[in-house]
């Protein structure tokens, strides 16, 4: 998970383990020769530091199986997702939670592919040729990220037959094709046969700065269709080729079940079925594909989409006064945790919601609030 995809989290011995491996072994001279095993073969310091009392007993009679989770020179519990290829959907710029997720997922040794919504991609991709995201694409071990492959997406389209002809004839669409998620979906088969992981990071509400009691009908249902639906869309389309025991997680936020003044045009209730229904595909695409489906419900972030909301660094300021960790937070952190949660560390974590918000999801009051200090 960033810096520690590339170096593993330490395990460290809490406390001495003499007592337990005496009651599994029933010898001193056997702890001491268990102990011995340990550090000299897996690198794992002794449990226990003793005199032998009695005779050895004999391999033949009893052997003990030592396993360790990594055997190389790096020790602990490392994030590995080498020969694991991963497809994140909202990518166009590089300082929003879905460049951090697939930042953290090359890290860990996934190959990347990206869908980047199709009028930004011309940018996107001229960014990416001219260098201009060449710092941003380092890596912990100093390499740069390196994406495969840049798809055309826009995901409120499930196929060509959806899309409208003012949007096919629409200038921003020209020289790009196959860039409905059924397209895309078929695209990364021919070209790459399958993948791990699938990565939904984005949203849209075109009247976010409405109050919910002045959202049209169709601004509300347009919310809903970008933000939420078009999961059930990608998921649906891309299961299909996905290898069992893979992964697929999404980005929410604490107005699904908080309100949040200023964050309309039914935007929280498209992140309220976004949660909703991560936990209707866990169940349905585990049984279906063995595929884990979770959810990130992430603190406020100043990206460039975020700003759209109008008041995101207010939003910031009272995470970091109010949060139980009085942090920033960083993109970084939650693609830390999206790496984890598509690894085979969380192979039995599906249909959460996993709260990466330096805490503000567990306050109840604003310890800034006025009222406290009267």
């Amino acid at each position: 998970m960033g810096a520690s995809a590339a170096t593993g989290m330490q395990m460290v011995a809490a406390r001495p383990c003499i007592p337990a491996c005496q009651r599994m072994l029933g010898s001193r001279s056997v702890v001491s020769a268990f102990g011995r095993a340990l550090s000299t073969r897996t690198g794992f310091a002794s449990c226990v530091k003793t005199a032998s009392a009695g005779p050895l007993i004999s391999v033949s009679r009893k052997r003990f199986a030592v396993r360790a989770m990594s055997q190389g020179a790096v020790q602990g519990l490392p994030i590995d997702l080498r020969g694991k290829r991963a497809f994140i959907a909202g990518v166009a710029d590089d300082n929003g939670y879905g460049w951090a997720i697939a930042k953290a997922l090359a890290a860990a040794g996934a190959e990347i592919l990206v869908g980047t919504w199709v009028p930004a991609l011309n940018i996107f991709e001229t960014s990416l040729r001219r260098g201009k995201f060449d710092e941003s694409r380092k890596l912990p071990d100093g390499s740069l990220m390196e994406i495969t492959k840049v798809y055309p997406l826009d995901a409120v389209f499930d196929s060509l037959e959806d899309v409208p002809e003012d949007v096919k004839a629409n200038k921003r669409y020209a020289g790009s094709s196959k860039w409905t998620v059924k397209e895309v979906a078929e695209t990364v088969k021919d070209d790459f046969g399958s993948i791990d992981i699938l990565v939904h990071s984005l949203a849209n509400g075109p009247e976010v700065t409405k109050p919910l009691l002045e959202t049209s009908r169709s601004g509300y249902l347009a919310a809903v269709s970008a933000s939420s639906y078009s999961f059930i869309s990608s998921l649906q389309h891309f299961l299909p080729i996905m290898n069992p025991g893979g992964a697929s997680i999404s980005l929410t936020y604490i107005a699904s079940e908080r309100t949040i003044p200023g964050y309309g045009g039914g935007m929280s209730s498209a992140k309220a079925a976004l949660e909703s229904d991560t936990r209707v595909l866990a169940f349905e695409a585990g049984r279906k594909g063995k595929i884990r489906v979770n959810t990130i419900s992430a603190g406020p972030l100043g990206s460039r989409a975020a700003k759209a909301i109008g008041f995101i660094e207010k939003m910031i300021e009272y995470s970091y006064v109010n949060a139980p960790l009085q942090k920033e937070l960083l993109a970084e952190e939650v693609g830390n945790a999206a790496a984890f949660l598509v690894s085979p560390l969380a192979s039995a974590i599906t249909g959460s919601t996993v709260y990466v918000d330096n805490g503000l999801n567990t306050m109840a009051l604003a310890v800034d609030s006025p009222t406290l200090s009267t």
